[in-house]
């Protein structure tokens, strides 16, 4: 049994930015940028990709398989039901759980919320029910168990497609534990997360920026970069981010 598995959902059929996933910074696709970071993370036993059957994600695969990074593949639409099949292939017991458009996501940050889930009591564990952190710094933690419990709990289109939704909300049945951000990470307006083509512009700036250490270099160290540098932090600045409610 895997006690700690990184599960990060990734396909190519994005609306806003089709094939994001596998767009290049210095000849590296953004998706294997990610899982090189995670991998830095020693309580993290495995890393794995839960994608689509959709044929569109056989590019995908091709890429993982070349790559030699695990992989599941379920329902386009119903992620949860996705991410609790990734997990019991897999025979992971905690789940967690990354998203695949967050190809800067600090290892520490990530680090620090599995240690808490680890030495608590806590059903689930996250820096995202509230947004303190820089979006695209988003992690939740939780075992493969109360996802399951959710998965008999709800069947809302929502909580299907968002895989924390239902747990979330449902604060009498989960226990929850949200990690709020240090003063000088608290930037919940900034965007690091790869929705459009502007903001792949501002990640490959701090890629290249960083590629000697590309593999751990801070949400700190990007924060202060991007404060130094005013006129790239706003090349995203307007682009609006999906909010999802906590309420249905």
């Amino acid at each position: 049994m895997i006690k700690y598995g990184a599960i990060v959902e990734a396909r190519m059929g994005s609306s806003r930015l089709p094939g994001k996933i596998v767009l290049k910074i210095n000849n590296i696709p953004t998706i294997i940028l990610l899982v090189d970071r995670l991998k830095q993370i020693r309580n993290i036993n495995k890393v794995i990709i839960a994608t689509t059957i959709n044929e569109k994600d056989d590019f995908l695969c091709s890429l993982l398989k070349k790559n030699k990074i695990p992989f599941f593949r379920g329902s386009e639409n119903n992620v949860l039901e996705r991410v609790l099949k990734t997990a019991k292939n897999f025979n992971i017991k905690n789940i967690i759980q990354i998203t695949g458009d967050c190809p800067l996501i600090d290892p520490k940050i990530v680090s620090q919320v599995v240690s808490i889930h680890k030495n608590n009591n806590f059903d689930f564990v996250s820096n995202s029910t509230i947004r303190t952190y820089p979006d695209g710094m988003d992690v939740c933690v939780f075992s493969t168990s109360n996802l399951l419990k959710s998965y008999k709990l709800t069947k809302n289109k929502f909580d299907l497609e968002h895989v924390t939704l239902f747990m979330k909300r449902k604060k009498k049945i989960f226990s929850q534990c949200n990690i709020m951000a240090p003063e000088q990470l608290h930037f919940p307006k900034l965007g690091l997360t790869l929705d459009e083509l502007k903001d792949f512009q501002i990640i490959s700036i701090i890629f290249k920026k960083f590629w000697k250490n590309r593999k751990n270099f801070s949400c700190e160290d990007i924060v202060e970069f991007l404060n130094k540098n005013p006129k790239i932090k706003k090349i995203n600045f307007n682009i609006k981010r999906n909010q999802i409610p906590l309420k249905i």
